[in-house]
């Protein structure tokens, strides 16, 4: 026996998928936009409906912030991303068996996260009966546009610091999609990269890792990059957060950071690429002893904006060039302010994604025929009936707006 049940609370749903009597996933919808949410789905050994919460919460907050008219989710079920291709998908099929009247209606959009592709989540949809735009998962590239923000943002960090990051070290929790692609591109800004992590454990090397061998390795291995890597002392999962390091970036699972190593961890900057990597009170103890921790759902953002600038059809170069711009220009804007008012940075990121998203959504509700022609618009796009390089010509002008006022609402 196979059901679907939801517990709401507020405006926020969790719904839990049962076959058998057991949990096999869940779908976390914490806001929406016209009864519409996004988020990844991600597949974990481990879930808990908890964290899905949390998560959700955390996409509410990143549309906010950049001002883009979406209701924040998120979606888990047990499994491994290392499992074989045929055996994820049939798990990715059930799930979506379950949960199929939020997709129909699109009370809920998956897309992109741990452990699932893009084309893991076409074939999900398409094998459960639902179309999929010719515009829609195109691309797996949220992981790149993801470590593009998280660099962006500790370079913001060192410059409130006052340090220049060429030189420094770097340690990466979680060498996935993101942390893969963090550490070329902190290489690039000549960070030596000492440490990375995977399931399976992590690796060390003061002198650095070469991140051009270990990206090869991981597209062949996996996880198991960390078990074949040489020269590089292995060492525990928990011990790769309490290196010397100028820079900590988090980018596996959540909660890493607790109050059980906080007083352990070592690094001057922590920029996640990971959601809720740490908890409350972790945090506030980083930020008593003088480190900078940018807020999760600020640091990692670039996923969500790249990717829906990617689904416009606007060009890659551009895509990155204006990530890095405007997070640049956000978190440096963001501490500043935290420092001059004696706030943390997350308290006041919170207050102005929830200021943005509140705008948007009065708007919403009394959006007239300009509103109802731009939701007509992105559905045919959606469906590929738009010429994309028309789109693409007219949405870097909406993009450039939404986040000069993310900027003016930071400052």
């Amino acid at each position: 026996m196979a059901e679907l049940i939801g517990t709401t609370e507020g405006t926020r749903t969790l719904y839990t998928a049962l076959a058998d009597g057991c949990v096999m996933g869940y779908v976390a919808i914490d806001s929406s936009f016209h009864g519409r949410s996004c988020g990844g789905l991600r597949m974990a050994p481990r879930l808990d409906g908890g964290e899905m919460q949390a998560l959700a919460r955390a996409m509410t907050l990143k549309y906010g912030l950049l001002g883009l008219p979406q209701g924040g989710a998120k979606a888990g079920v047990l499994g491994d991303g290392d499992w074989p291709l045929q055996q994820r998908r049939n798990r990715l099929v059930e799930f979506g068996e379950l949960i199929a009247p939020l997709l129909r209606n699109r009370q809920f959009t998956p897309c992109t996260d741990v452990g699932t592709s893009a084309d893991d989540i076409r074939y999900m949809l398409r094998a459960v009966g639902l179309p999929v735009g010719r515009n829609e998962l195109r691309r797996n590239s949220s992981g790149f546009y993801t470590a593009v923000s998280v660099a962006a943002s500790a370079t913001a960090a060192a410059r409130y610091l006052g340090l220049d990051l060429a030189g420094r070290t770097a340690a990466i929790e979680g060498f996935g999609s993101v942390g893969c692609s963090l550490a070329g591109l902190l290489a690039e800004m000549g960070l030596r990269v000492v440490a990375v992590s995977t399931s399976r454990g992590a690796i060390h090397n003061p002198q650095g890792l070469d991140v051009g061998r270990l990206a090869d390795l991981s597209r062949r291995e996996g996880s198991g990059v960390v078990e074949t890597y040489a020269p590089a002392e292995r060492i525990a999962q928990s011990a790769l957060l309490e290196l010397p390091v100028d820079l900590l970036c988090p980018c596996a699972l959540g909660g890493s950071i607790h109050q059980g190593n906080v007083a352990r961890l070592a690094a001057r900057i922590v920029a996640p690429g990971a959601n809720n990597p740490m908890s409350e009170a972790a945090e506030a103890a980083l930020l008593d002893r003088g480190v900078v921790c940018v807020p999760d759902f600020v640091a990692n953002c670039g996923g969500v904006l790249g990717g829906t600038m990617e689904f416009a059809g606007v060009a890659g170069q551009w895509i990155v060039e204006t990530i890095r711009r405007y997070m640049t220009a956000a978190v440096e804007t963001l501490l500043a302010r935290a420092s001059r008012e004696a706030v943390a940075p997350r308290r006041l990121a919170e207050q102005a994604a929830l200021r943005r998203r509140e705008v948007l959504a009065a708007a919403g509700r009394q959006r007239g025929l300009d509103g109802m022609a731009a939701g007509f618009a992105a559905a045919l796009h959606r469906r590929g009936l738009l010429p994309r390089r028309l789109v693409g010509a007219v949405a870097p002008i909406y993009f450039e707006q939404t986040l000069a006022s993310m900027l003016d609402e930071l400052r």
